[in-house]
């Protein structure tokens, strides 16, 4: 079997396993959503000030809502006895990684969809023609936070404190992540044009390529400790 074949099988598992459950789906979904609704109550709907204090709302609330699908994406496979039958697959550790990571992206994207558009009903925001800037912004981001998340929440799961260890972990290491996409997004928002967000894209995208390839690597070490 082909590595691409057997990347493809470990991807549709995942994607299977969730889609007859929707546990972590819904879960991350509903949670993003009422951070969303909280902060949309807390500030007053249309002013300047719910409008410049948007994109961090919005990537406060893909945040915390990813963390609990990254802690729960790996701690099923734990749970479920799976992982050890995958370690005992001939297959390449990376392989494994490459898997997990493109699944919590899709299980992120899926959350961020919504999440977005009731944003920008409560928050009055205006698309304009940025909305091919956010699609960039958002998938650049979600990349470089579910490739290092994935790598941490597979460290963090056989710890007695996994709930906490894994932010503790994460957020230090994400703050480029975290900073870019909330200054690319609010740029975008504010109409402003592909060169005035390009040195954010080249954080993102570098950030992306460099722990794409740390994690490969390292990840079949954090697997067998």
């Amino acid at each position: 079997m082909s590595a691409m074949r057997k990347l493809t099988t470990l991807v549709w598992k995942d994607l299977l396993a969730e889609f007859r459950t929707k546990e972590l789906v819904s879960s991350m979904l509903m949670f993003a959503l009422i951070v969303v609704v909280i902060f949309a109550f807390t500030f007053e709907t249309g002013s300047s000030a719910t409008k410049e204090a948007a994109p961090g709302l919005l990537w406060v609330a893909f945040t915390f809502a990813s963390v609990l699908g990254l802690h729960r994406s790996m701690l099923h496979e734990v749970e479920r006895g799976s992982l050890h039958g995958l370690l005992l697959a001939p297959l390449d550790r990376g392989l494994l990684f490459l898997a997990k990571a493109f699944g919590n992206i899709v299980f992120i994207s899926i959350i961020e969809i919504p999440t977005f558009l009731l944003s920008v009903v409560f928050f009055n925001l205006d698309l304009g023609t940025g909305w091919d800037k956010i699609a960039v912004i958002f998938l650049l981001g979600t990349i470089g936070f579910a490739s290092v998340g994935t790598l941490f929440s597979a460290i963090a799961v056989n710890t007695r404190t996994r709930e906490i260890m894994l932010p503790i972990l994460l957020f230090p290491v994400q703050i480029p992540v975290i900073l870019s996409a909330v200054n690319a997004t609010a740029a975008a928002l504010a109409g402003r044009t592909w060169e005035d967000l390009s040195g954010w894209l080249r954080i993102l995208a570098g950030f992306d390529l460099v722990f794409i390839l740390v994690c490969y690597v390292t990840f079949e070490y954090v697997l067998e400790e």
